[in-house]
């Protein structure tokens, strides 16, 4: 790729191909910390829909010296889009610039097509079961979206932050520590350099003798610490005034990045709270659930 084409990309990042994708990526092999680069590589990969974009968000934080910026990026309307939605936008405006002429009120007939339909609701025909093929025709894979690219919005620093850091924190293993501590010869634990004409025995007590001089010297001065009476402070709760509520903060991209993570437990409660939060998707939100809960018994087994 030459000069020419990567400026262009840079101006038009919406515009990078497959092809492009490719060649960014051996640029990227070649130059890790090339941070254009590995922004460019990303809308490529969000274009294409690849599973490898959620990996590649990781990577390019890492390599980004501000990921406030980096946030910025992708959350804008630039990143978002592609081709097919800017059409989209582009047919809804012309539809909007439509005149309309010869408008008939028919406010009367949806009145009662709604009343039609009302009374179809009491037919017991209506309503079907459904049947055990329709739920498991999905995997749990499917269902929860899994190595689909991340979409976060403007107002999901948390979720982004959150999507950042380790799922799991393994715990220090200081055994080996403890094993060079203990083999560590009893000569190079303490080292004492002898006067010139004296044994390390006579050294030995000149230093215990000074020790104990010290001690003396402090019993001797007997230091008191001044008390001073605590003021009077208004109490308050810090604690609540600091608190933010789960709810505020859960958003459906937050329980992905939980599920991405592994975080099994973490996602079923944040689908628990956004069932609660938009009792209208309830449905939704129980079939995700019931997606992560198929994911923990395969892992189990």
């Amino acid at each position: 790729m030459n000069t020419k084409t990567f400026t262009y990309l840079l101006e038009h990042p919406e515009n990078v191909s497959a092809t492009q994708t490719s060649e960014i990526r051996t640029m990227i092999d070649e130059f890790p910390y090339f941070q254009s680069a590995h922004a460019i590589y990303l809308k490529g990969l969000k274009n294409q829909g690849s599973f490898t974009y959620n990996k590649a968000l990781k990577i390019t934080a890492a390599h980004t010296t501000d990921r406030s910026v980096l946030f910025d990026y992708i959350t804008s309307d630039v990143f978002t889009q592609n081709d097919i939605s800017t059409q989209i936008k582009e047919q809804e405006i012309n539809l909007r610039a439509f005149s309309i002429e010869g408008m008939q009120d028919v406010s009367l007939q949806v009145e009662k097509e709604e009343l039609d339909k009302a009374t179809q609701i009491l037919d017991p025909n209506l309503f079907v079961e459904k049947e055990d093929s329709e739920i498991t025709k999905h995997t749990p894979q499917e269902i929860l979206s899994i190595g689909k690219p991340l979409d976060f919005q403007k107002n999901e620093t948390h979720s982004f932050g959150e999507w950042l850091q380790l799922a799991r924190f393994k715990p220090i293993d200081r055994s080996k520590e403890v094993e060079k501590k203990s083999t560590t010869p009893d000569s190079q634990k303490e080292i004492i350099i002898p006067e010139e004409g004296s044994s390390t025995e006579d050294q030995k007590q000149l230093l215990r003798k000074r020790k104990q001089e010290i001690i003396d010297s402090f019993i001797d001065a007997n230091p008191k610490i001044d008390f001073s009476p605590p003021t009077t402070l208004e109490k308050k709760n810090l604690a609540k005034e600091n608190l933010i509520s789960q709810e505020s903060l859960m958003t459906e991209t937050l329980a992905r990045v939980y599920v991405e993570q592994k975080n099994y437990k973490k996602a079923k409660q944040a689908y628990r709270i956004l069932c609660l939060k938009y009792p209208e998707k309830s449905g939704f939100f129980a079939d995700q659930i019931r997606a992560v809960e198929q994911l923990e018994e395969n892992k189990e087994s």
